[in-house]
């Protein structure tokens, strides 16, 4: 249930090779390429790219939405957003590939649960300007909630940075992903270990 750090890939200031070779190192347990503005053959190739580093790791290669390149790319996870195919449609292409679902309120995060996914993500916690189109917060209260009858994992995400971890920590979540913090620095590696030590800490 615990796995600390989830990486999400989205405009990167370092290559995906280097990136997957960090996760691998830093023993990161999810790494989800999210790449919206890359093409069907550049997705593809960024995939396969990751794919060949994680392998045989403890590092799994999420692909997100797409459960088309998920299947050529022999990736080991689906990440699905609300307004992507469904579980079940989504099942009749990767087959029985683990399945990560993003939720946005308390009802579909049971929703969710009850689809018994891999693990679900829930937010944003705080605002955030990653997605073109975000939804509204939820806050730290409502994620307590959710971790307070999930028996599954849950990923904390949305407008989380250093300064406000803590809160997020506070409410006992041990999944985490900064998009923003991790992806705009060429100094990842370091800021991952400062970030595992912070979770493990807590």
């Amino acid at each position: 249930m615990d796995f600390g750090l989830y990486i999400i890939i989205t405009k990167p200031s370092l290559s995906y090779t280097e990136i997957a070779q960090i996760c691998v190192r830093t023993g990161i347990r999810y790494l989800q390429l999210r790449e919206k503005e890359l093409s069907d053959r550049e997705l593809i190739n960024a995939a396969i790219e990751i794919k060949k580093i994680t392998d045989g790791t403890q590092t799994k290669l999420v692909i997100n939405d797409r459960a088309d390149i998920a299947l050529i790319v022999g990736a080991d996870l689906l990440h699905l957003g609300q307004d992507d195919l469904s579980v079940e449609q989504a099942r009749k292409i990767v087959g029985d590939m683990p399945i990560g679902l993003s939720t946005h309120s308390i009802e579909q995060a049971k929703e969710a649960i009850a689809k018994n996914p891999e693990y679900i993500g829930f937010g944003p916690i705080f605002p955030t300007t990653t997605k073109k189109n975000p939804d509204p917060t939820v806050g730290t209260i409502l994620l307590k909630e959710v971790l307070s009858f999930s028996k599954i994992a849950v990923v904390a995400i949305g407008g989380i940075f250093p300064e406000n971890i803590e809160q997020v920590l506070n409410t006992g979540a041990k999944n985490i992903c900064l998009v923003r913090h991790l992806m705009c620095d060429k100094d990842l590696e370091k800021k991952i270990i400062e970030l595992q030590k912070q979770i493990n800490n807590n």
